[in-house]
């Protein structure tokens, strides 16, 4: 599988979730990984960016209280999200970028994401 989303749910405002994204070597290794969302109506947004060599950005939304982190033996990229709000909601997705090349250009498909629905 190139890029899988998984572990959204429905959760209360002030919760705690932490979404996994599986994607195929070729894709991960290396490579930036990145977590986006999109809520209804919104368009797709970026909230956190990690490298191969845990260089870590946030959006400033989300900063302090989203963890990002990635697994190298599995392939994997997390999103540890906690003190959840309702604007949080959204189908959650991740993706490659190559570095040094910006994060413009994305690698994979999308993919179905995640949904996460925050409730207040």
């Amino acid at each position: 599988v190139q890029l899988q989303a998984s572990g959204g749910g429905l959760v209360q405002v002030g919760g705690s979730l932490r979404i996994s994204c599986a994607a195929s070597g070729s894709l991960f290794n290396g490579n930036v990984m990145a977590w986006y969302r999109q809520a209804p109506g919104k368009t797709r947004e970026r909230v956190a960016v990690i490298d191969s060599d845990a260089w870590i950005w946030y959006a400033n939304s989300v900063k302090g209280r989203f963890a990002i982190s990635r697994e190298a033996d599995k392939n994997t990229v997390y999103l540890q999200m906690n003190s959840l709000k309702p604007e949080d909601s959204g189908v959650y997705y991740c993706n490659a970028h190559t570095p040094g090349e910006g994060w413009n250009s994305p690698l994979g498909r999308w993919g179905q994401g995640t949904l996460v629905t925050v409730s207040s």
